[in-house]
């Protein structure tokens, strides 16, 4: 039996191990940390027990995930989402208890299963994996999607069922008034925690946060960030309901407060390696043996459940109003099993319900289908686009829609999001009579904007498709005001693909994926918090008295030492914009004939025409556009790009020169 300390290194180093693996074929890190929970567990090599310290500190992964996923859902959403919550999700996890009784009889031909059983074994068919899909949907940008509100909508409803579940289990068999009674109490006892959470804690929590972050303590504010997370989690607990409920309601509350994103980049550590260890826990529970002498039946009550759970819940999101598509894709991200399942599994297993025999082999059955959700997750748009007849014509309307916008426009910015930044960028534009399209995959904010005259349209701008139909190849810039690096890497990735040296500008929260960004084709990169610091910095030196014009200046010197894409603009207001003064950007591609092929930037000499060089981004390989380090020696080569800076007669002239 290993120490607490070489237990802890052998899952850090065993998951370390997973990861890199996995992610060198291209496959899902979580399949690599259920992989080696596998390897590692007692059922194989036995290099690590499956203790109950291991067990409760993994069980903070999914409360962490959940938190994060509640910054993501504030009040409003919730409330808008009811329909989903305790429609979609009740019907789903009712009809699937109610519809295991029927099925549970193909199993009588290996093992008798009573009624009550059956129900408690529809229980814990009817979860599924809220750690694995949350993580999974989330990395892909699909939360505000229509099938992405579905399946948290139901996960969340399916949180709530485990209360009734935990008591319904126990009392299968019993009287009716005593399960009568049991339900009530689990009634009473929700409803008085969700009071308490949303009337009173969310009265206090923005205070409470004003109060912390007035101290400017880092420290005091991580503390009190874990004494919410937890102490919420602890009271839900508390009342009967989980941890894990009780992390997202926290992130609710706290996603009302200006303090939601400090908070989520304070959470992530926490969250990503307690979840990677909880994996591998789930992991350690698989046990070969049983697939090899059980493996007809471990078959069956794999497939079996996971078609079953599929087409009721695709049946169930087309009867509350979704497309063919999206009922797919909803299905089957939820067809798999979920950690709650072996909760309530190890519950049924103490009350002596169901053979010891057929239990291990649902247990082998669960965790095989947690290891094929990631796939099921990453192919569900290929699936869904397979099997629904319609689904074509959905996307293509859709790409109709976007291309009718654009169909006459050019030297357009094509805006990527439309949240608070890309609306306030949007009126400028307008201001300015500067056209533009933008692409934000929320619904409901595509449909209030747009029915407000912004033109706006739903669209997945990290997809070809999107893009060409928003007229990227007529477009004169970019605009991805994604604060999450992952997505927008996507969106770079896509347009350094369609139409490389795109000038595309980028906003982030910091400095941290500056160089990454900037390697995936981003010509300049804005960071939030510099920003912050500029306006703060024009201020200050206001109120001090500095007369305006000469902050204005110090301002303009900050920003053209920064971005590279300003340097030589703010040359009064009153240039003219179409004057052969006014400054510009313009890319060059060289041909293989041009004559400056094989001539280094200091022999060219542009700077004796008016015009500096930005960047040049050279094609290696087969692989995509990369930005080279500018020095005079740089030599170019057949298809470089250059991005010249200058006015419209310098850069004409450089083109020339340069062709």
């Amino acid at each position: 039996m290993p120490s607490v300390l070489q237990l802890t290194l052998i899952l850090l180093a065993s998951g370390v191990a997973g990861v890199v693996i996995f992610r060198y074929f291209g496959l899902p890190p979580i399949l690599g940390y259920l992989a080696i929970g596998v390897l590692i567990g007692p059922h194989a090599f036995g290099l690590a027990s499956d203790s109950a310290t291991v067990k409760y500190l993994a069980e903070f992964g999914v409360v962490f995930l959940m938190f994060s996923i509640g910054l993501e859902f504030n009040l409003h959403k919730l409330r808008a989402m009811r329909s989903i919550v305790f429609g979609l999700g009740g019907s789903q996890v009712i009809l699937t208890m109610l519809l295991a009784v029927p099925a549970s009889l193909l199993l009588n031909w290996a093992y008798p299963i009573s009624w009550q059983a059956a129900i408690a074994l529809g229980g814990a068919l009817a979860m599924s994996s809220t750690a694995i899909v949350t993580k999974l949907i989330s990395d892909r940008s699909e939360l505000e999607t229509e099938h992405g509100r579905n399946i948290i909508g139901i996960l969340l409803f399916q949180d709530l069922a485990v209360v009734f579940l935990l008591i319904l289990i126990p009392s299968l068999g019993s009287n009716p008034s005593d399960l009568f009674l049991a339900l009530s109490t689990a009634s009473i006892k929700i409803a008085v925690a969700l009071i308490l959470i949303f009337f009173i804690g969310q009265t206090l929590m923005s205070r409470w946060f004003s109060v912390v972050a007035k101290l400017r303590s880092q420290e005091l504010f991580m503390l009190n960030l874990l004494l919410v997370v937890l102490g919420m989690s602890a009271l839900t607990e508390h009342f009967g309901l989980s941890l894990a409920l009780g992390a997202f309601l926290a992130g609710m509350l706290i996603a009302e407060t200006p303090y939601r994103h400090q908070v989520e980049e304070d959470v992530k550590p926490f969250r990503d390696v307690l979840l990677g260890l909880f994996f591998i826990t789930i992991g350690m529970l698989l046990d070969f043996q049983v697939i090899y002498e059980q493996w007809l039946l471990v078959l069956l009550l794999l497939i079996g459940p996971l078609i079953f759970k599929f087409g009721l819940i695709a049946l169930l999101s087309r009867a509350f109003g979704s497309s063919p598509g999206v009922s797919i894709r909803t299905g089957l991200c939820l067809a798999q099993a979920g950690e709650f399942g072996f909760v309530l599994l190890n519950q049924i297993d103490g009350l002596n319900l169901i053979d010891p025999e057929l239990s291990q082999a649902v247990l082998a059955a669960m965790l095989l289908s947690m290891f094929g959700a990631p796939f099921l997750i990453q192919y569900s748009d290929r699936i869904a686009m397979r099997f629904s007849s319609n689904e074509w014509l959905l996307q293509s309307l859709a790409l109709t829609r976007v291309a009718a916008k654009t169909v006459r426009t050019e030297n357009h910015v094509v805006i990527c999001g439309f949240g608070r930044s890309g609306q306030s960028l949007a009126r400028m534009l307008d201001q300015e009579k500067i056209p533009y399209i933008a692409l934000d995959m929320d619904p409901d904010r595509v449909k209030e904007a747009a029915a407000a005259g912004d033109n706006v349209v739903y669209g997945d701008a990290s997809r070809e498709n999107y893009l060409v139909a928003a007229g990227l190849v007529r477009a004169k810039a970019v605009v991805i005001t994604y604060a999450d690096t992952p997505a927008t890497l996507k969106v770079l990735h896509q347009v350094e693909h369609l139409r490389p040296g795109m000038t595309v500008l980028v906003r982030t929260k910091d400095d941290a994926d500056l160089a990454k960004l900037q390697a995936a084709g981003a010509t300049e990169v804005v960071p939030e918090l510099i920003e912050g610091s500029l306006m703060m910095a024009s201020h200050v030196l206001l109120m001090m008295g500095v007369p305006m014009r000469k902050v204005v200046r110090r301002i303009t010197s900050a920003r053209e030492a920064r971005y590279s894409l300003l340097r030589g603009y703010f040359r009064g207001v009153e240039d003219d914009p179409d004057s052969k003064e006014s400054w510009r950007l313009h890319s060059v591609t060289l041909l293989p004939e041009s004559a400056s092929i094989g001539k280094t930037l200091e022999e060219l000499h542009l700077e004796n025409e008016g015009v500096s060089v930005q960047a040049v981004r050279r094609k290696v390989g087969n692989a995509d556009y990369i930005k080279l380090e500018l020095a005079p020696n740089l030599r170019l080569q057949a298809n470089d790009i250059l991005v010249l800076s200058g006015n419209s007669e310098a850069t004409d002239l450089a083109e020339s020169k340069l062709l």
